[in-house]
């Protein structure tokens, strides 16, 4: 495990988080969202705890401790004050070694994860962007969401979770500890019993490349575009690629793209469609970190009278990045913007904590963010235009509405845009 120690001003406050490699990515085909579902119970149970015994220890400590699940890894958080520290971090060293995944604590995760699950399907945004993974992932690595599926989630038994949590050992592991802490703290997880197995089996072990080939090809898609009906006079809007992973040298330049077009008040899509037309009541990009095949996704929501002109707009924003260069002034907003976004990102002490178990959890340098932030200086409006070149041509389309404005979309769709 590696240990992070980032020492900063924080009013005796600190913040710990443990990224471990690989969240609902490695769920078993049949067992979507397992991973889930042992992320939640560890909180139930660790160690010589029960789970009203850790409720009562962080919340009498007044800390806050986490669990999550993301795609590329699961985040266990810690915060709570500095003279705390020795009392609540065992509590994570014993999450992973010696989970007590309690039957009853299971089958009550499984409850909520299926009712969480079952919320997400009464929203249009969450239709919308699971039809588009659905279409570009299709059964892959990425292909579902990290809550998993209602079917999978009731055949997950007891000694299916067990079997993963062994697992967690075995991986890679970053531990980043932010804000003020003692002084001894490193040396104390090292010689944790909570930490112990832990160390002596990851010890030494190198970062591992993630294996692209096993998230398949994305070219090989039978269609582009998704359509999802519901009784719904609003209009969710997606269009977008899967890109490269976040350590390839070009996604500064896409980090850059989708600045441009979604962040601010002065994006382009705010400009032209709240601004111009005035046709949505939100617009925006979605581009997250991912170590492999990053969704890069724009989105709006509209009305059935201005779904079309809305496709449309989104169409000709998309298409003005691939076929022009953006000009000088414009390319120095981007660069201040995106510095103001880095800054932004890490302004708290969690973020600070998460930021850095995240970039190293996949494989990058402690130096990254210095790296980017002199890498902006030379970038070009071509580098950028060969960038969105290279891979942002040919989006694919994700629609939830009525049955008739879906209709009427993948009309238009296949007539003009392939």
């Amino acid at each position: 495990m590696n240990i992070i120690l980032d020492k900063c001003n924080s009013k005796n406050i600190m913040a710990a988080k443990l990224w471990i490699e690989e969240g609902s990515r490695a769920d078993p085909k049949d067992k979507k969202g397992i991973h889930q579902i042992l992320c939640s119970t560890m909180l139930r149970g660790c160690g010589p705890y029960n789970n009203k015994q850790i409720a009562e220890i962080v919340e009498s400590s007044g800390a806050i401790l986490n669990c999550d699940t993301y795609e590329d890894g699961l985040l266990i958080s810690l915060k709570c004050i500095e003279s705390d520290a020795f009392k609540l971090l065992p509590l994570i060293g014993w999450m992973i070694t010696k989970p007590s995944l309690e039957i009853d604590q299971i089958e009550l995760e499984k409850d909520l994860t299926i009712n969480a699950i079952k919320r997400q399907k009464e929203s249009t945004y969450q239709q919308a962007f699971d039809g588009w993974r659905k279409m570009i992932y299709e059964n892959g690595p990425y292909g579902h969401d990290p809550l998993g599926s209602i079917n999978d989630i009731n055949q997950i038994k007891r000694d299916h979770i067990i079997s993963i949590s062994k697992s967690l050992i075995h991986r890679n592991k970053n531990l980043v500890i932010t804000g003020n802490f003692p002084i001894n703290i490193e040396s104390y997880i090292k010689d944790s019993n909570a930490f112990k197995e832990i160390n002596k089996v990851i010890l030494n072990k190198k970062i591992k490349n993630i294996n692209i080939t096993k998230f398949g090809n994305l070219n090989r898609q039978k269609t582009n575009i998704s359509t999802r009906s519901i009784n719904t006079n609003q209009v969710i809007l997606l269009l977008g690629k899967a890109t490269i992973r976040y350590n390839n040298d070009a996604d500064i330049l896409l980090r850059l793209i989708s600045c441009y077009l979604g962040y601010g008040m002065s994006s382009l899509l705010f400009k032209v469609l709240r601004e111009k037309y005035g046709v949505v009541y939100e617009a925006g990009i979605y581009h997250p970190i991912r170590e492999a095949q990053t969704p890069f996704v724009m989105h709006a929501s509209t009305t059935e009278d201005k779904a079309m002109l809305t496709l449309k707009l989104l169409k000709e924003c998309w298409e003005k990045v691939i076929d022009t260069e953006i000009s000088s002034e414009e390319l120095d907003l981007l660069k201040i913007k995106y510095r103001g976004q880095i800054a932004h990102s890490l302004q708290s002490i969690s973020q600070r904590a998460e930021h850095k178990a995240h970039m190293r959890g996949i494989g990058l340098s402690k130096d990254h963010d210095k790296e980017i932030i002199i890498r902006l200086e030379t970038i070009s409006s071509k580098e950028i235009k060969e960038a969105a070149n290279l891979y942002l041509k040919k989006p694919s389309l994700s629609v939830c509405s009525n049955h008739e404005v879906n209709q009427k979309i993948s009309k238009s769709w296949n007539s003009s845009f392939k």
